[in-house]
């Protein structure tokens, strides 16, 4: 049985400071609307908005059948790894188009599957993503002001639309880790029912 190939990725949220990012681990095989999937569930975000990948002067996401859009490739139709071996080793993913949430997308490496792993898998990470439809940099600065100033005129609505205290420093790595956990547990169920089925022909 041939190993597979690993790439190793470092996604950074564009323009925040301190850096709020996550190192992630996918197969080479796996499709940019894995990566789209891996990326949502490693920063916390809740997959309710428009989304795409950047790379050169090519856009990838998932064609919108009332809303055409011919410079766009199916990103299910294109593998991570075809993009690195075209020498693309950054990629620029942007989540919901109102907000603008531009995230930096980088291959720090390649190199072979550690045994009995499965993959999609998240490794490391800092800080807290912004909360979903919180308005982009602007709200999400306000936001945090509010939310660190028990005296602000805000804090008390703010705290409500979130649903409790919102700590910037902490992210749940639980949480994270069992998201990922989901996405490799369906890869790796939907390669077993392709094995099962390539042995019944």
């Amino acid at each position: 049985m041939t190993q597979e190939t690993i790439a190793r990725l470092r996604i950074s949220l564009n323009d925040i400071a301190p850096e709020i990012w996550r190192k992630v681990e996918i197969p080479a095989t796996g499709t940019l609307k894995m990566l789209h999937d891996l990326i949502q569930a490693a920063m916390g975000w809740q997959d309710y908005h428009l989304w795409h990948f950047e790379a050169g002067d090519r856009r990838y996401g998932v064609p919108n059948p009332e809303w055409p859009d011919r410079n766009l490739t199916n990103a299910r139709n294109v593998k991570l790894g075809s993009l690195v071996d075209r020498g693309v080793c950054q990629l620029t993913y942007t989540y919901d188009m109102g907000d603008d949430w531009r995230h930096t997308v980088v291959v720090d490496a390649v190199g072979p599957a550690e045994p009995d792993t499965k993959y999609p898998r998240f490794v490391a990470g800092e800080r807290r993503c912004p909360p979903e439809d919180v308005g982009g940099f602007p709200g999400f600065e306000l936001f945090l002001d509010a939310m660190s100033d028990p005296a602000h005129g805000e804090h008390q609505q703010l705290r409500q639309w979130y649903g409790g205290p919102f700590d910037p420093d902490g992210i749940d790595e639980l949480a994270i880790k069992r998201a990922v956990a989901a996405i490799a547990i369906r890869r790796h169920a939907g390669k077993a029912a392709y094995k099962k089925s390539r042995v019944r022909h």
